[in-house]
C-alpha cells in the first residue's frame, strides 16, 4: 500500500481521488496514478469495459463500478456513503481528466459538501495536450469543450466565440469535423489561424495549422484525415488598437462601460460619437475582457 493511501487511512472518512488516464499512449500513465488506482477501495469508472482494459494493463485488481451520465446521481448517493464509511474511491473517466467534458462534478461538489477530502491525480488532458503544440497564444485561452450538434446552433455559438480575443478550444467528433470546419470558413475572417489536433498521443497523431478554407480543403482530400478524436482551437480576435478612436471617444465608451452591458454601451456611444456600433462593440468588449 502506497505511504499516501496509508496516511489517508488514518482519517474517520475516505478520500476521493480524481486521476487523470491516458488518451491514447499508456506511457502517460504516471506511477502516481497507477499507485493510487492498486491502493484505493473501489474505482469509479466512466465505462467500466473500457477502463477494464486500462487496469488490466497496469495489473490493476481494484473493483470497478460504473459512473457515467445516466446514473451519476445514485451513483454519487452510494460512493459518498462508501466515502463517509472510510473506504478510499478513485474516480476516472474513459480517457483525460475526469470533469474535463466528462462526468464527475456532481460526485466532487458533493463530496466536498460532506467535507469529504478531494485529492487530484494531475495527468493528461487532450486540451492542454493541443494547446501546448497548437502554434496559437496560450496566455489566455477558453475552452469550449463540445460544440452544439445542430448546425444553427453550432453557427451561433461559433459567431460568438470568433469574437473571443482569447485562443479558443473546442472538442469535436469525427461525425461533425468537417461541418464544423465548413462553419468556420463562413464565419471567420480567412486571416484567422485554426489548428487541428486529430488523435492525440496516438498512432495517427496530427496536428495542423492554417486557415478554415485551406483546412477544409485538406480535410476532405483525404477521408483518413476525419477519423478519430479532434480538438480545434481557433485563434482569438485581434483587438481594436485604442488609437485608432480619439481619446474622448474612448472616454464616452469608458464610462458607458461603467454602468452598461457591452452592446447597450457600444450602441448609445455610437449615438453620441457618431462612430460605427460594430467598431466601438469590438473594443468594448476587448476592454470589458480585459
Amino acid at each position: 500500500m502506497s505511504s499516501e493511501i496509508k496516511s489517508q487511512n488514518k482519517l474517520a472518512q475516505g478520500v476521493l481521488y480524481v486521476v487523470a488516464t491516458p488518451i491514447g499512449n499508456m506511457d502517460d500513465m504516471t506511477p502516481r496514478a497507477v499507485n493510487v488506482l492498486q491502493t484505493v477501495d473501489l474505482i469509479a469508472a466512466e465505462d467500466t469495459r473500457h477502463s477494464g482494459q486500462l487496469l488490466k494493463h497496469f495489473m490493476i485488481s481494484t473493483p470497478l463500478v460504473s459512473y457515467h451520465d445516466h446514473n451519476e446521481r445514485a451513483r454519487t448517493e452510494q460512493l459518498i456513503d462508501k466515502l463517509l464509511h472510510g473506504q478510499q474511491v478513485a474516480l476516472i473517466s474513459d480517457a483525460g481528466t475526469p470533469l474535463v467534458s466528462d462526468p464527475g462534478y456532481q460526485l466532487v461538489k458533493a463530496a466536498q459538501d460532506k467535507s469529504i477530502k478531494v485529492v487530484p491525480v494531475p495527468g493528461v488532458t487532450a486540451m492542454i495536450a493541443a494547446l501546448s503544440a497548437a502554434g496559437l497564444p496560450s496566455d489566455r485561452f477558453w475552452f469550449e469543450g463540445f460544440l452544439p450538434h445542430k448546425k444553427q446552433a453550432r453557427q451561433q455559438r461559433l459567431e460568438e466565440l470568433l469574437k473571443y480575443s482569447a485562443t479558443v478550444v473546442c472538442y469535436e467528433s469525427c461525425h461533425r469535423i468537417v461541418a464544423c470546419v465548413e462553419d468556420l470558413v463562413a464565419l471567420a475572417d480567412n486571416s484567422r489561424q485554426i489548428t487541428i489536433a486529430r488523435e492525440l498521443t496516438k498512432t495517427f497523431e496530427t496536428i495542423k495549422k492554417d486557415t478554415a478554407e485551406e483546412l477544409l480543403a485538406w480535410l476532405t482530400a483525404d477521408h483518413n484525415q476525419q477519423k478519430g478524436e479532434f480538438v480545434l482551437l481557433i485563434e482569438g480576435a485581434t483587438k481594436p488598437k485604442p488609437e485608432e478612436l480619439p481619446e474622448d471617444v474612448l472616454k464616452v465608451l469608458d464610462i458607458l462601460l461603467a454602468e452598461l452591458s457591452v452592446k447597450q454601451a457600444s450602441q448609445l456611444a455610437s449615438k453620441i460619437t457618431g462612430y460605427k456600433k460594430k467598431q466601438l462593440y469590438e473594443l468594448a468588449l476587448a476592454r470589458k475582457q480585459g
